[in-house]
Parts: C-alpha cells; structure tokens; sequence
C-alpha cells in the first residue's frame, strides 16, 4: 500500500490497515446529531482521495495548505494527506477570523485551503484578500450548516468518489515537517512552530511509558486537533496504538460527563483553565459515578486540585509541555499537590534560572529553561530565525514560564513571563479568586486578571474578575462580593466585577484576559466597584 518508512503517519495507517481495517477506531460524537465512527480503512482511502486533491492542484512535497474547522474526521483524512504526499499542514484554530486568520494564511504560505462551510463567513472575507489561495474542498454536515456552495469544490463529493489508490510518489523523509502549528498569541501575533513527523511519531512512546494508556482505555477530548495537546496526548497515540478515542466538535464543560459515561471514557485530556469551568458546573448527586479513572491536565489550579479529585472520584496527571518543546510529567499520588512534576531522567534537564542564567535557590521564582539530555535544543519558527534563535539561546528552550523548584527537585509554575499580578507588594494567584467565584451558583465562568494599579504604583495592579452568569439567571455582583470577603484574604478581593457573555479563549482554552482588559472601563454599565459596594454597606 504505501513504501515502508517508519515514523511516517501514512505508513503506519497503511499497517494498521493490513492488520485491523475494520476497528471502529475513532468516534466522533456530535451531540443531537449522529456520530461518526472511522476505521483504518476509511482513514486510509480518503487520505488518499485527499492527498490526490492535493496533487492536481499543484501542492506536493514541502508546499503548504491550511485547514479550518472543528473536530471532524475530515481533519484525519487531511493529516494523512499531507503525510501521503509530503506536503505541510497547517491547522488553524476555527475560531480565527479577520487579521489573526489573514496572518497565519499569509505567514504559513499556504497554496491551499480546506475549511468547513459553517465557518465561510468568517474565511471567504479573507479568501477575498488572498487571490493566490486555492480551494481545494469545503466541507459541510448535514444538520449542522447548509450545502456548499456552487462557488467552491465540495469536499463531501470528493471523499464520496472512488477511491484513485496510493499517491505514486510517498513521503519518505520523517524528519522533514508535517505541520506548522500556530502559538495561542496570546500577547500578539502568533508564530509558526514547524513540527516535524517523526516527532508526532514519538507521542506514542510517552503514551505507553508515562500515560499507560492499555488496550482497554477509551481516551477522550474536546480540545481542538489545532492545538499540540489534543494530537499528543490523544489523536496520535489513537492513530499509532490501535486504542480506541472519541472526540467532541469542541470542549464542553457541561456535558464532558454524560459523554464520558455513555462511551465508557477511562481517561480525558484537558487544560488547566478549562478544569475552573467543570468545577464550576452545579453539583449532582452522580458527578463521581462515571468510568474515568485519570485525568491528563496541564495546568490545574492548586485550589481546586484536591476538591476535582474527590467530587468526580478521579486521579490527577499533571503535565507540563509545549508545541516548542519541554516536558515534565507528576504521576497520581507523587509528588506535592500543585507541582506539575519532574522532566524525564535521561531524556532532558530543567531548570529555574535568573536574568543572568544563574541557577535560582529552591522556592525562588525564574524562568523555567530546559534542555535535551542528547543532541541539540532547537526550535524553528516559520519564517522567523530571529525567534528561533532567540528561543533557543545558549543551547537552552526559553519556556517564557515564571516557576520555582522546591528542595527536592518538584516544579511549580507561578505566573507567565511579564504576566504576574502584584498587590500591594504580594503576588496575588488568580486561581484561588476564581474557586471562590466558580462556587457561587450565578458563575458559569470566570477570569481574574490585572489591570494598572489606580494609585498608579509602579508594578502594582488591580484586580479584575470577568464573570459569565448562567443563562437566565441575574448576576448579583454584591453576592458575589460578599462570597470573595468570606472566601479570600482581603488582598485578593477583586477591585472590579466585569459582567460579560463569554470568556474569549485561545485554541488552548487558555483565557484571552488581554481581550478582556481592552474591553474594560471602571465606569462601564457592565463594571460593578467593590468600593460601591463597601460604601452601600455603610463601610
């Protein structure tokens, strides 16, 4: 079927076909709406209906193409497509629109694009800026949004035709790159890291030594295929293992359980800041009745680690990692609550360093740097050495991560680079204002962040707490202000409330607190002041 080349995506399809072509691999469940089980065997054929697609319109070895849209097969089909013919893919967070989404097309040089067409409103405005740019297949779900149309190629049609075989000339080189997969952006423009597929390859391994995924598991996700964690800690493994997945269209904090217990779901991957949003979900009397055994998080807030274990009746994996490299792991059981492990012995070394690279003394906050036991450190931007070069300065991967070690070699992250919130000279972590919020019974969703201090203090911020109420219910900021004073040292009351309809997140689920800072005014009609409220009390 395909050359024999290991490390490559479609060679080891084209095993698992010859093995199982029928394992209901992976499931994609849509809700109301029907699901979606794949096989090997439909993995392979329509990447190869794809990867033709690819070739007659002048994409093949090292050329670029985009694809936008949520979790659907077709975003499968399309990776094994670019594995088949050596082209790049460039996966793109569905929610990008306007100049983020012109950026990533334009910087990625991509010379094709396949997109889901209930996101055209958002990508033909962009397509409109970009002649060069051909559309090689939109695709649609019935139900879900309406038939392509007559102006694009149908991407339904073409995995709906017959099947034209393997592509004549395979991919045979696995170091070169699979992907270009974007940054969060979270303080700008985001940056290209170009990922290489024997890379992807090696997920595989982590899942059999550190995740201990079995046969029997059914792993879970909502993350986006856009995002790193979703392809290394669930898709890849899937794909390379033989183990069973299912996948929601996006995350859903509401309904993660009911999926988990009607697919018999034994372990689930998620992000820090999206654990805030389950927790925050009301209480039923059947949250620890469910099948799932381990939860994969990187970035759970210590506030609420203890108490997300014992109301699901679950164990916490903590993991640390970017697309750009770096890798830390703290197995259930191990280690201090809080600390999102140790780096793998033999495999790379970590550790907290001051602006001159001096090593910190434990419980000292620096920047977390690390580097591979063997062979040499590097990361390469798309199109940008500076940054790569930047990145990697002194042999060194400059995670950007402000972290501490304890003394017996755990590490803990504190707070982003340039991102702490300092008050009234102590480091105020949000986590701790969010538990306290995500408990009252009018939050959906919360994100603390913060803003310059009113008495203009060098340094010094103000606390801002952006908070979703549940539909049809009225946010009544003095409770909420009442719950703060009661839960939280009187430091960590936030100045400000800032009612608002969602949260915006990146495709890492991590919250776009810049966002919100640019829409905040004291004075807006959505802004409630703890002052007021002190001052309604007669304080």
């Amino acid at each position: 079927m395909a050359q024999n080349v290991g490390g490559i995506l479609a060679t080891e399809i084209a095993k698992k076909v010859e093995e199982k072509p029928d394992f209901p691999l992976l499931t994609f469940e849509n809700g109301t709406y029907p699901d979606e089980v794949i096989t090997y065997a439909g993995i392979f054929a329509n990447g190869c209906k794809i990867a033709h697609a690819l070739l007659q319109n002048g994409i093949g070895q090292g050329d670029t193409f985009a694809l936008v849209m949520r979790n659907h097969p077709e975003f499968v089909y399309s990776m094994v497509a670019a594995s088949m013919t050596g082209a790049v893919l460039v996966p793109i967070d569905p929610r990008s629109k306007g100049d983020k989404l012109r950026f990533q097309l334009s910087n990625s040089g991509a010379k094709g694009i396949i997109f889901a067409n209930e996101l055209i409103d958002q990508v033909e405005p962009v397509l409109a800026n970009l002649p060069g740019l051909k559309v090689i297949g939109v695709m649609y779900k019935p139900g879900f949004d309406e038939p392509v149309s007559d102006l694009y190629p149908s991407l339904n049609e073409l995995l709906a035709g017959p099947d034209p075989g393997p592509v004549d000339r395979p991919k045979n080189d696995p170091k070169v790159p699979l992907e270009i997969i974007y940054t969060s952006g979270t303080t700008g423009n985001p940056k290209g890291v170009r990922v290489a597929e024997d890379r992807l390859m090696l997920y595989n391994l982590l899942a059999k030594l550190v995740w201990q995924y079995t046969d029997d598991d059914i792993l879970y996700t909502g993350l986006s295929f856009t995002h790193g964690n979703a392809q290394a800690v669930t898709l890849m493994p899937a794909l390379g293992l033989g183990i069973r997945a299912v996948f929601s269209r996006n995350f859903t904090k509401s309904r993660i359980w009911d999926i988990c217990r009607k697919y018999g779901c034994t372990t689930f991957s998620l992000l820090g800041g999206m654990m805030m949003g389950i927790y925050s979900e009301p209480a039923r009397e059947n949250d620890g009745d469910n099948p799932v055994r381990k939860v994969l998080s990187a970035g759970t807030p210590v506030a609420i680690w203890e108490a997300f274990e014992k109301r699901f009746n679950v164990q916490i994996h903590e993991w640390y990692g970017a697309v750009e490299g770096g890798f830390a792991h703290k197995p259930p059981g191990q280690g201090p609550v809080g600390s999102f492990g140790k780096p793998l012995p033999g495999l790379m070394e970590m550790k907290v360093v001051r602006e001159d690279d001096t090593e910190c003394a434990p419980g000292e906050i620096g920047e977390l740097i690390c580097r591979m036991v063997q062979g040499e450190t590097t990361v390469e931007y798309h199109g940008n050495p500076r940054a790569s070069q930047e990145k990697t300065r002194g042999g060194w991967l400059r995670t950007g991560d402000m972290c501490h070690m304890d003394k017996d070699g755990w590490f803990f992250f504190d707070f982003r680079k340039g991102g702490g919130i300092r008050r009234q000279g102590d480091f105020i972590q949000p986590d701790y204002v969010e538990k306290v919020m995500a408990e009252h019974p009018d939050v959906s969703e919360v994100c603390v962040y913060g803003i310059p201090a009113a008495s203009g203090a060098p340094g010094e911020s103000d606390l801002v707490a952006a908070v979703v109420p549940f539909p049809g219910r009225a946010l009544d900021p003095q409770s909420l202000f009442e719950a703060c004073i009661r839960g939280l040292e009187k430091n960590a009351v936030p100045s400000y409330i800032q009612c608002v309809d969602e949260i915006p997140k990146t495709v890492s689920e991590k919250n776009l607190d810049r966002l919100l800072r640019e829409q905040f005014h004291p004075d807006a009609a959505n802004v409630f002041k703890f002052n007021d409220y002190i001052k309604s009390i007669g304080g």
